[in-house]
């Protein structure tokens, strides 16, 4: 049983614009990341979530981490149900296309479906060639529900997905609604060799779910936290971590670290994200649940 904790992202704009975590030396790309490696293990990708991601880029992140680091790769928006601009796909792709600014995957015809998963996956190989690609996080839009249409979506990234191991994370209250609907939810994932997500959020919204402590996959568990800021949750001005401030108190990472450990005892490891990418927040969250899983060892 191993437990790893990490952030979603280690370049946010108001990460770097505070000063706080990377040393003033530190400056450049290879440097933040050489620098990130040396204090976590574990970081998630969010940038493969609104480009697809580029070979050399990712042979670089293989190649300036060491070799027990491990990565999370954010699915890119198209695959999750969100709509992507068309101006963010690749040249030849947006010639192909004769649609308004942008654009739904169901929109595409199949041809261009199958060519992004390929270049998708090509573009992250690197990455699984050097052992350190261990999930691929499916954060699938607010308005995907527990209904044929979002199972049919859910199968469909399944189907593209064999030689990867895919995290999902819904974000629509219909998946875990009551107890019934949790049950077969998590049927559905294990089923399907998914990992489910356990997500820490501001609760009593339609586009938030629960924090269901279970595992539906005997490789890897997954806690995805976004803090508990109930009046950010849906604000929409500003800089998108700015809906993620949020600094978890110690008694909140204690019962975290105890429940996370619980969870790890039923899988072979278990990965921590904090997506508090506010300034160095998620870096101090990060930290603190490590220092907690080491006290309630």
């Amino acid at each position: 049983m191993s437990i790893l904790t990490g952030t979603a992202s280690w370049t946010d704009p108001t990460l770097l614009a505070c000063g706080r975590f990377y040393p003033p030396d530190v400056r450049t790309p290879e440097a933040r990341l050489r620098y990130y490696a040396s204090q976590f293990k574990l970081v998630e990708v969010d940038a493969t979530y609104y480009r697809l991601p580029d070979g050399r880029t990712a042979h670089a992140w293989a190649t300036r981490t060491p070799d027990n680091f491990v990565f999370h790769a954010k699915a890119f928006r198209l695959f999750t149900g969100h709509p992507a601009p068309v101006r963010d796909l690749p040249a030849d792709i947006q010639r192909e296309l004769d649609v308004s600014p942008t654009v739904f995957y169901h929109q595409l015809p199949a041809e261009l479906q199958r060519e992004l998963w390929q270049r998708f996956l090509v573009g992250l190989e690197p990455l699984r060639m050097a052992g350190k690609l261990r999930a691929i996080h499916f954060q699938f839009a607010p308005w995907i529900q527990r209904n044929p249409r979002g199972t049919a979506l859910l199968h469909e990234c399944e189907r593209h997905m064999q030689e990867h191991l895919m995290a999902v994370e819904f974000r629509h209250r219909s998946w875990f609604e009551n107890a019934s609907a949790s049950a077969w939810t998590l049927d559905l994932l294990r089923d399907a060799g998914m990992v489910h997500t356990v997500v820490d959020a501001p609760q009593g919204f339609n586009n938030t779910v629960p924090a269901v402590w279970a595992s539906t996959h005997p490789e890897l568990a997954v806690l995805r936290l976004h803090g508990r800021n109930t009046a950010a949750w849906n604000n929409t001005s500003g800089a998108s971590s700015g809906r993620f401030q949020y600094e978890y108190s110690p008694e909140e990472l204690a019962d975290l670290a105890q429940r996370l450990k619980r969870l790890a005892e039923q899988v072979r490891s278990a990965h921590a994200v904090l997506n508090t990418n506010y300034q160095d927040q998620g870096m101090r969250n990060a930290a603190g649940l490590a220092a907690a899983l080491r006290i309630h060892q």
